[in-house]
């Protein structure tokens, strides 16, 4: 498990071709979903509609802890990629580690100069969806 500095430092002084280099390995290591998030109505219900990329995402609270799943197709391997590192930051961690993450970290990681202005809107999309989970766990008023 890498921290959020360690993965702004990973990427930032690296070239674009190195960096999608980088979230191409990455994108190779995101976890298949639980099987209870497989059926269609769940990926549908926990889509990213901001993503042009049909990304469904679920952020559990297991135990006190995040846990990161994203069902992201394979033809998709920046996206994958990014999910992939969020899950190797945040998997296991407190909620208040997510809620305190940098709002930028697309900007100090450099991937907003390595990846199209699209892109990037539906991967802010995500880490908000992911940030907003963990401080709806985070709430005293949660269910």
């Amino acid at each position: 498990m890498r921290s959020v500095e360690e993965i702004i430092d990973l990427f930032h002084d690296l070239d674009r071709d190195t960096k999608l280099d980088l979230l191409l390995d990455y994108s190779k290591k995101l976890p298949e979903i639980p099987e209870r998030y497989q059926n269609t109505e769940q990926k549908e219900t926990h889509r990213v509609h901001e993503c042009q990329t049909p990304v469904s995402l679920w952020v559990d609270l297991i135990e006190g802890k995040i846990q990161i799943y994203a069902d992201v197709p394979k033809e998709s391997p920046t996206v994958r990629g990014f999910l992939s590192i969020l899950s190797e930051i945040f998997n296991g961690a407190p909620p208040a580690v997510v809620i305190e993450a940098p709002q930028d970290i697309l900007s100090r990681t450099g991937l907003d100069h390595t990846l199209g202005m699209m892109r990037l809107q539906g991967l802010n999309a995500i880490y908000q969806r992911v940030k907003s989970a963990a401080r709806m766990a985070e709430s005293p008023d949660r269910n």
